[in-house]
C-alpha cells in the first residue's frame, strides 16, 4: 500500500545503524574504563579506539579493502575484540574461526567464506601447517602470540600482531556505507553434512545490540546489566559473537576481562581477582566451575550468569543458587545472532522459593524486544499460550541470518513460510515463558508419542549420585524407540550405586510427576564421559551415532 516517505533536508545526516556507532558512549562517558587480557594487560578505552584504528591501517597495508574477509583464529582476548570492531567498521567482513572443529573442516570454512587474510594464534601451526597447500584465497598471515619467542611458523608471515599495530598510525577515518552491508561469517558447528555459514549485517549486530541491552536493562534486578558490571565470556568468541555481549559490554562501557584459553584454574581466578559481575555459558562449562576442587576458594554471590546453548538442568540451577551465582536461561541458536529470549524473573518471583525460581529461571525465557516468536503446529498455526501446546518454535526478528552463504535450497528451508525454523519444540505459557521440551531430532518417538529428553534428564539429574546426564531414544522392537540416560557418575558415587538404582529413582519420580507416560521405559547406562560439541554442548547425535554402530 502507498505510504509517505519523510522527506530530509539536504544537509541531514542519515543515521547508517554500523558498528562503529556503539563507540560513541564509551568513549564520551567511560574513556578510561578498562578492558584487561588474563589478569595482566590493561587499557583504556581512549587506547582500545586507538588499537582500531592501527589495526585497521595494518589490513590496510595488506591490501584489506570493502567485501574482503579477514578471519581470525584466537582464543578469548582483547585481539579478538579489536577485530570484532575493526575488521567490519572498514566494510570488510569478520570470519570467527570454530578452532574446536576439524582441519579438514577449517579448511572448509576458510575456503567457503573465502578469506584473504588470516590472524593466526600460534597454538595453532600445527593445524596450519596441516591445511596452507590447500588454502585457495589466503594472500597474507599474521602471527598472535603470548610469547616472547614465538615458534617457527609452517607459513610465511607479514608480521607479528603487536608488532604491526606498534608500526601503524592510530588516525584512521572509519567511513560510513549501507548500513546493510555484511560485517560478520561464521560456521555452525556441522553435526550434520559440512559446516553451514550464517552471516550477518551491520545493522542486524546493532539491533541485536539495543534490544539485549534493553532487555538486560529494564529486569528489575534479577539478571539485569548495568554501567558498574564487570564483564567476562566465558561462552568462546568464534562462537555466534560471543552472544553479541562484547559488543553491548563495550557500548555501555563496562570493564571487559577477557580470558585467553578456557582452562578451569584460570578462570576461577579471575572470577575472583577481577570481581567479574557478568558472564555467560553452556551448563557443562558452569558445572566444570562449580565441581572443581578450588571452586569452594571463590566467592560467587553477585555472579549474573546468562546459560545458554542446552537447557539449564533444575537440579544445576538450584545448585548455582545456593552458591550465590543469580543464574538464568538465555535462548537462541546461530542462526539468529544470537538471542531471542531470556528468563528474567520479576521482584515477585525472587520471593519464591529455590525449587520454584529454579524452575523460572531454566525455563527458556521471553521474548526480547523486537522479537515475534510463535509456537506453531505442522501447518504453522500458532498454538495457545496455555504452557500445554507443544508445537514448533519458529521467530522473525531484525537480527536472524537472511540465509545460509552458498546454500540457496538449505536457506529456503530454513525460512520455509516466511518465519525462521528453529527445530526446536515447546511450549508458551500465559506469561510469555518458552519452554523448549526437545530439538525435533532429539524427541524420543515411543508407541508413536513424543517423550521429551530434556524431561527425563531433569529427572535423572535429581539423583545425588549424578554428575552428568544425557538421554537418547534407542531403537526398540516393541516400542519403536525408548529412553536410555547415559550417567557419568560423580566421583564419591563410583562403585557404590548401580544402574538399577538410578533407573528405579527415576522411574519413581516419572510416574509421580506424569511427566511421561512411557519415561518409565527410561534405561540407564554408566559411561566415563558425554560426547559433546566443539563449544561444548552435549552432542546427542554422536551418542546415537556410536550405539548404532
Amino acid at each position: 500500500m502507498p505510504v509517505k516517505l519523510i522527506q530530509s533536508t539536504p544537509s541531514a545526516y542519515t543515521y547508517p545503524l554500523l558498528i562503529k556507532q556503539l563507540l560513541h558512549t564509551p568513549l564520551a562517558t567511560a574513556p578510561d574504563q578498562e578492558i584487561s587480557y588474563r589478569g595482566g594487560l590493561r587499557y583504556s578505552y581512549r587506547e582500545f579506539r586507538q588499537r582500531l584504528g592501527r589495526l585497521a591501517n595494518t589490513l590496510s597495508a595488506l591490501g584489506v579493502e570493502a567485501g574482503q574477509t579477514v578471519a581470525v583464529m584466537d582464543w578469548d582476548s582483547h585481539r579478538y575484540l579489536e577485530c570484532f570492531f575493526a575488521v567490519p567498521m572498514m566494510g570488510a567482513i569478520l570470519q570467527t574461526v570454530n578452532v574446536r572443529l576439524s582441519a579438514e573442516q577449517i579448511l572448509y570454512t576458510l575456503n567457503h567464506a573465502e578469506a584473504d587474510v588470516v590472524l593466526v594464534n600460534e597454538e595453532f601451526f600445527p593445524l596450519l601447517a596441516s591445511i596452507a597447500p590447500r588454502l585457495k584465497r589466503v594472500r597474507h598471515f599474521v602471527l598472535i602470540s603470548d610469547e616472547a619467542a614465538p615458534k617457527a611458523a609452517p607459513v610465511t608471515l607479514a608480521g607479528e600482531y603487536e608488532a604491526l599495530l606498534g608500526a601503524a598510525a592510530a588516525d584512521y577515518d572509519f567511513p560510513d556505507f549501507d548500513e546493510n552491508a555484511q560485517a560478520t561469517v561464521f560456521y555452525t558447528t556441522g553435526t550434520t553434512g559440512e559446516p553451514k555459514g550464517v552471516y550477518f549485517s551491520h545493522r542486524q549486530l546493532v539491533l541485536h545490540t539495543l534490544s539485549l541491552a534493553s532487555a538486560l536493562g529494564t529486569a528489575p534486578g534479577q539478571g539485569r546489566m548495568h554501567r558498574e558490571d564487570v564483564y567476562m565470556p566465558i561462552t568462546p568468541m568464534f562462537h555466534v559473537h560471543a552472544w553479541g555481549f562484547p559488543y553491548l559490554a563495550t557500548m555501555l562501557g563496562l570493564r571487559q576481562v577477557y580470558p585467553g584459553k578456557y582452562m578451569p584454574d584460570s578462570l576461577l581466578r579471575l572470577i575472583r581477582e577481577e570481581k567479574v559481575t557478568y558472564s555467560h555459558c553452556v551448563p557443562t562449562i558452569l558445572h566444570m566451575l562449580l565441581t572443581h576442587p578450588h571452586t569452594a576458594e571463590v566467592d560467587f554471590s553477585g555472579w549474573k550468569v546468562v546459560i545458554g546453548g542446552s537447557a539449564l538442568p533444575q537440579a544445576q540451577a538450584i545448585a548455582a543458587m545456593k552458591r550465590g551465582i543469580d543464574l538464568f536461561t538465555g535462548y537462541g541458536m546461530s542462526e539468529t545472532c544470537p538471542v531471542l529470549t531470556l528468563a528474567n524473573l520479576n521482584s515477585a518471583d525472587l520471593e519464591l522459593a529455590t525449587e520454584a525460581q529454579a524452575t523460572l529461571r531454566a525455563k527458556t525465557g521471553r521474548p526480547m524486544p523486537l522479537v515475534d516468536l510463535r509456537v506453531v503446529d505442522p501447518h504453522m498455526a500458532e498454538l495457545a499460550h496455555d504452557g500445554a501446546a507443544t508445537g514448533e518454535v519458529v521467530v522473525r526478528t531484525p537480527w536472524l541470518t537472511q540465509g545460509y552463504l552458498r546454500a540457496p535450497e538449505a536457506s529456503e528451508h530454513l525460512w520455509d513460510g516466511g518465519y525462521l525454523h528453529t527445530q526446536d519444540i515447546g511450549h508458551i505459557d500465559a506469561r510469555g515463558f518458552l519452554k523448549i521440551t526437545d530439538r525435533i531430532k532429539d524427541v524420543i518417538k515411543t508407541a508413536g508419542e513424543w517423550t521429551s529428553s530434556l524431561a527425563l534428564e531433569d529427572v535423572v539429574g535429581k539423583h545425588e549420585a549424578v554428575h552428568e546426564v544425557a538421554v537418547i531414544g534407542v531403537p526398540d522392537e516393541k516400542w519403536g524407540e525408548r529412553p536410555l540416560a547415559l550417567v557419568v557418575l560423580k566421583p564419591d558415587f563410583d562403585g557404590k550405586v548401580t544402574e538399577h538404582t538410578i533407573r528405579n529413582f527415576s522411574a519413581h519420580l516419572i510416574e509421580a510427576t506424569g511427566i511421561s507416560r512411557h519415561g518409565v521405559l527410561l534405561q540407564v547406562q554408566f559411561v566415563q564421559a558425554l560426547a559433546k560439541t566443539s563449544v561444548g554442548k552435549i552432542n546427542k547425535r554422536a551418542m546415537r551415532e556410536e550405539r548404532l554402530g
